[in-house]
This record gives structure tokens, C-alpha cells and sequence, in this order.
């Protein structure tokens, strides 16, 4: 099994393809070892020293290190864990179903047609882009009063040095530009 290794943006993120599907489908994200009970290959991971978050991809996985802990150290242990994994045949979460990580408002009216919106772009636009780095980022709500969106980061994205810059200068403009009832991107933690 060869399993090719990506940086990403965030410097304590390596983005992992181990050359099959991960969950085939949605994601999920475990920012710590209590989390991750769902998932046998993610409490794996949490079972090496360093490791400090885990978020399982459609194709791939992203493992963030804590900051004491250099990659050359960590990597060949994050790879052996990942490789006997899917040698032995364990699925990578024990009950299907994708984390929304969605607040739970229901919109209705002219706020309904915002908030599909701004999913599509979300989805067609930003997804896919922050997915090449080893992270993720969805829709958490909208507030129609305040015009203020914000959005859940995972993977490499949590944490990351340039999230702040990419969500005020990237999507936050990009939001703006196609649906001006937007006025702002704040993430949520």
C-alpha cells in the first residue's frame, strides 16, 4: 500500500491519501482522542504521541501535531498506523452518516433563497479549494439581521495560521460579490 503525504497551508497539518476512500462520503472531524469513539482509525492516530486533531475526508485524512513534535519524528508513525488500518479491514467509522456540523435554524422566505445561496457557493466554490490543502469548511449559519455568515473550519483549516486571512479576504469577498445581502464571514469556534 503506498500512501502519498501533502503539506498543507497550516504547518502542523500533513494531508494523508492513502490511494482509497476514507469515508467515500462527508467528513468527520475529532479535535481530540474522547472524540474520535466512532472511529477506529482515527483513535489509531490519537494513539500516537503528537498527534492533536484528526479529520477523515471522501479520500483523504489530515492529522495536526502538537507544536513540540517535528513531522520527521511523527510521520513514519502516523503512516505505519494508517497502513495497518486499512490492512486489517477496519472501516474508518464504525456507523455511516455524515457530521453537518450545521447550526440547527430552519430558514424560511427570502432567507431560505440567501442561505441556499450561499451553500451552493460554499459548495461548488469553496469546498473543493480548501479540500487540495487537507481541510474543510461548512456552513454553520446565517444572521439576516446582522448579514454576518459564519462557518465551521476542520482539518488543516482549524488552526491554521491563514484561516483568518482566508475567510476575510477570500470567501468573505467572494460572498459579498454574489449575494450582497452578505456583510461578513466569521468562523466559529
Amino acid at each position: 500500500m503506498f500512501i502519498q503525504t501533502e503539506s498543507t497551508p497550516n504547518p502542523r497539518t500533513l494531508k494523508f491519501l492513502p490511494g482509497r476512500d476514507v469515508l467515500g462520503r462527508g467528513s468527520r472531524d475529532y479535535a481530540n482522542a474522547d472524540a474520535a469513539g466512532d472511529s477506529p482509525l482515527a483513535q489509531a492516530l490519537f494513539g500516537i504521541d503528537g498527534v492533536e486533531r484528526v479529520y477523515l475526508g471522501s479520500d483523504f485524512l489530515s492529522v495536526t501535531k502538537a507544536d513540540p513534535i517535528e513531522w520527521p519524528h511523527l510521520k513514519p508513525h502516523v503512516l505505519a498506523a494508517i497502513m495497518d488500518h486499512y490492512t486489517a479491514g477496519r472501516p474508518a467509522v464504525l456507523e455511516a452518516g455524515e457530521e453537518s456540523g450545521e447550526g440547527d435554524a430552519v430558514y424560511e422566505g427570502e432567507a431560505a433563497e440567501i442561505v441556499r445561496e450561499i451553500k451552493e457557493i460554499i459548495e461548488a466554490r469553496v469546498r473543493p479549494a480548501v479540500a487540495r490543502d487537507g481541510g474543510d469548511i461548512t456552513f454553520h449559519s446565517w444572521d439576516g439581521d446582522s448579514g454576518i455568515v459564519r462557518l465551521n473550519m476542520r482539518g488543516s483549516c482549524a488552526g491554521c495560521p491563514s484561516s483568518a486571512l482566508t475567510l476575510k479576504q477570500g470567501i468573505e469577498n467572494m460572498l459579498r460579490h454574489y449575494v450582497p445581502e452578505v456583510n461578513g464571514v466569521e468562523q466559529v469556534v
